[in-house]
Protein backbone atom coordinates (compact mmCIF):
# COMPACT_ATOMS: atom_id res chain seq x y z
CA UNK A 1 0.00 0.00 0.00
CA UNK A 2 1.30 3.46 -0.83
CA UNK A 3 0.71 6.73 1.00
CA UNK A 4 -2.05 7.90 -1.36
CA UNK A 5 -4.17 4.81 -0.80
CA UNK A 6 -3.55 4.91 2.94
CA UNK A 7 -4.65 8.56 3.15
CA UNK A 8 -7.82 7.85 1.18
CA UNK A 9 -8.64 4.81 3.32
CA UNK A 10 -8.00 6.74 6.53
CA UNK A 11 -10.11 9.71 5.39
CA UNK A 12 -12.97 7.38 4.45
CA UNK A 13 -12.73 5.63 7.80
CA UNK A 14 -12.80 8.94 9.71
CA UNK A 15 -15.83 10.16 7.73
CA UNK A 16 -17.76 6.95 8.33
CA UNK A 17 -16.75 6.87 11.99
CA UNK A 18 -17.90 10.47 12.47
CA UNK A 19 -21.22 9.72 10.80
CA UNK A 20 -21.81 6.60 12.90
CA UNK A 21 -20.87 8.29 16.16
CA UNK A 22 -22.95 11.34 15.27
CA UNK A 23 -25.96 9.15 14.59
CA UNK A 24 -25.72 6.78 17.54
CA UNK A 25 -23.82 8.68 20.26
CA UNK A 26 -23.98 12.46 20.04
CA UNK A 27 -24.54 14.96 17.23
CA UNK A 28 -21.28 16.75 18.11
CA UNK A 29 -19.41 13.84 16.50
CA UNK A 30 -20.49 15.26 13.12
CA UNK A 31 -17.75 17.82 13.71
CA UNK A 32 -15.25 15.00 13.14
CA UNK A 33 -16.72 14.49 9.68
CA UNK A 34 -16.54 18.24 9.03
CA UNK A 35 -12.91 18.31 10.17
CA UNK A 36 -12.04 15.44 7.82
CA UNK A 37 -13.70 17.26 4.91
CA UNK A 38 -11.92 20.52 5.68
CA UNK A 39 -8.61 18.67 5.96
CA UNK A 40 -9.16 17.09 2.54
CA UNK A 41 -9.88 20.50 1.00
CA UNK A 42 -6.80 21.99 2.69
CA UNK A 43 -4.63 19.11 1.45
CA UNK A 44 -5.88 19.54 -2.12
CA UNK A 45 -5.02 23.24 -2.08
CA UNK A 46 -1.66 23.11 -0.30
CA UNK A 47 -0.40 19.59 -1.00
CA UNK A 48 0.30 19.15 2.72
CA UNK A 49 -1.56 16.42 4.56
CA UNK A 50 -0.79 15.57 8.19
CA UNK A 51 -1.92 11.98 7.70
CA UNK A 52 0.44 11.61 4.73
CA UNK A 53 3.33 12.78 6.91
CA UNK A 54 2.46 10.15 9.53
CA UNK A 55 2.19 7.40 6.92
CA UNK A 56 5.53 8.49 5.44
CA UNK A 57 7.07 8.33 8.91
CA UNK A 58 5.63 4.80 9.26
CA UNK A 59 7.52 3.79 6.12
CA UNK A 60 4.84 3.50 3.44
CA UNK A 61 5.88 3.91 -0.19
CA UNK A 62 5.41 7.24 -1.95
CA UNK A 63 2.36 7.73 -4.13
CA UNK A 64 1.57 10.15 -6.92
CA UNK A 65 -0.03 12.83 -4.74
CA UNK A 66 1.95 12.62 -1.51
Amino acid sequence: MNIDKAVLAFAGFVVLLGLALGTYVNAYWYLLTAFAGLNMIQASLTGLCPAALVFKWLGLRKGNAF
